[in-house]
């Protein structure tokens, strides 16, 4: 009797392990979309300013995806690798800035570093109510 409790206690722990485990992986792996504003532009009818922070955990990475926007980045911390459809891969440092046009698919989008987070600060220039991301299957 005594064995076969410590099994089920030792098989419950190992369930437990990987389940935090796993979800721990899943979550480090996201990256996190922070919507700061968003604005009509008076003098263009039917268009809106947006601006976004995104942060990168150590290792994210953002899907193949447009915007339907003029996109204006600026890299706040940390370091981040970019490349657009028909462009060369590029890495940015703090104080970096990157521009994606509106017809433009984004290739690649991730921190460059596996072990510290990356932040960057986007004004996306749309039509309003326009979704933020769309994916792209590249």
């Amino acid at each position: 009797m005594k064995t076969h409790s410590y099994f089920r206690l030792l098989t419950n722990a190992l369930t437990g392990a990987i389940l935090f485990t796993a979800t721990a992986l899943q979550a480090a792996d996201q990256v996190k979309v922070t919507d700061l504003m968003t604005k009509d532009l008076v003098n263009f009818p039917g268009k809106e300013v947006t601006m976004i922070t995104v942060d990168y955990p150590p290792g994210g990475t953002d899907p193949v995806h447009r915007h339907n926007a003029s996109a204006f980045v600026y890299v706040l911390e940390g370091s981040i690798v970019m490349q657009m459809k028909g462009g060369e891969k590029v890495t940015l440092h703090p104080g970096d800035t990157f521009y994606e046009d509106p017809a433009g698919v984004h290739l690649v989008g991730k921190n460059a570093s596996d072990t510290k987070p990356a932040k960057f600060l986007v004004f996306l220039v749309k039509d309003k109510g326009a979704p933020l991301l769309i994916p792209v299957n590249e």
